[in-house]
């Protein structure tokens, strides 16, 4: 069975940093592309970033760029997002995600395997 577990979500102060793991097992893991999605309360799930197979190409959504860094170790199945600079609009429950099809990185709806998420709260 599939499965995703992310960790390293808390709380911070604007201008802080946090670092989540997202780690794999059930799956052959440098075959997916991996990604990472936010949702706040009220909002729609969206894209944050997203990393190829072995690693080397990187996705980012605008509003993250220069401030998160993605990246991946396939040795130990784990995917990783840095988080440097929150803000308080960064406040959302983080997703990590598993998918078979590079060219639509961005689209939820391409991503076949989820974690259960990971609250990340950018305090004022």
């Amino acid at each position: 069975q599939d499965q995703l577990v992310e960790s390293g979500g808390g709380l911070v102060q604007a201008g802080g940093s946090l670092r989540l793991s997202c780690v794999a097992s059930g799956l052959t893991f440098e075959l997916y592309v991996m990604g990472w999605f936010r949702q706040a309360p009220g909002k729609e799930r969206e894209f944050v970033a997203a990393i190829s197979r072995s690693g080397p190409t990187t996705y980012y959504a605008d509003f993250v760029k220069g401030r998160f860094t993605i990246s991946r170790d396939n040795a130990k199945n784990t995917v990783y997002l840095q988080m440097n600079s929150l803000k308080p609009e960064d406040t959302a429950v983080y997703y990590c995600a598993a998918s078979t099809v590079e060219r639509y990185y961005s689209d939820y709806r391409s991503y076949n395997d989820w974690g259960q998420g990971t609250q990340v709260t950018a305090s004022p």
